[in-house]
């Protein structure tokens, strides 16, 4: 479906540009979201005939939106999940969360306004961004952790994962013998001294020997 751009969209084109869209696209998301016309010639009359006015409302929103941007880039939020030892967690942070989190903070942004590329999954520092307006984003910081405390040393750049498996592999050293042959068990004994092995075969053939003289 070829279409008329009433705003700029991402990957498409700017206000007043003509491109083709799948019709699922154009008649669930930008048709009824008023940023686009269907291209035919009655809606280019229209398109045309109001483009200063549609263009002008367009820098006025973008204006409020960079003033409104200043309040909201690099915001930062903490959420509390739980998680396995390998830091994944019991779920995924959904925009709603992010959403719910900035508000508090005063943000005032829409569940539509946060573009979250892939749903978050482990504990840790995320990017994300906030589109205020289709010309104007910002960009917030999601802190995903296990508890305040594991929150607050992630905010100072601490990768707690990296420190708890550091913390338990600490101490461990393993047994060397420079001597030992190749393939040999750090640690690991023979199961008899040589001493032991010589004598046992000694006392063996003198048992031999008396039994072979009693046959004789």
């Amino acid at each position: 479906m070829q279409i008329i751009l009433l705003e700029r969209v991402e990957k498409l084109g700017s206000i007043g540009d003509v491109v083709s869209v799948k019709d699922g696209y154009a008649r669930n998301f930008l048709l009824p979201g008023k940023k686009a016309l269907r291209a035919n010639d009655a809606n280019r009359k229209v398109f045309e005939a109001n483009r200063a006015r549609i263009e002008s409302d367009n820098a006025d929103r973008r204006g409020e939106a960079e003033v409104h941007g200043k309040t909201v880039d690099g915001m930062s939020v903490v959420l509390i999940r739980a998680s396995s030892n390998s830091g994944q967690l019991y779920g995924s942070v959904a925009v709603r969360d992010i959403v719910d989190s900035l508000n508090e903070q005063g943000a005032k942004v829409a569940k539509a306004m946060v573009v979250l590329e892939r749903p978050i999954k482990t504990i840790g520092v995320f990017d994300v961004r906030v589109a205020l307006h289709p010309e104007v984003s910002v960009t917030v910081k999601v802190n995903v952790a296990r508890s305040p405390d594991e929150a607050s040393q992630q905010a100072a750049g601490v990768d707690v994962l990296a420190a708890m498996f550091d913390t338990d592999t600490a101490g461990f050293t393993e047994a060397f013998d420079p001597n030992a042959e190749p393939g040999t068990i750090p640690g690991e004994e023979s199961e008899a001294p040589a001493a032991d092995v010589v004598t046992e075969v000694v006392a063996e053939a003198a048992e031999a020997a008396s039994e072979d003289a009693a046959e004789a």
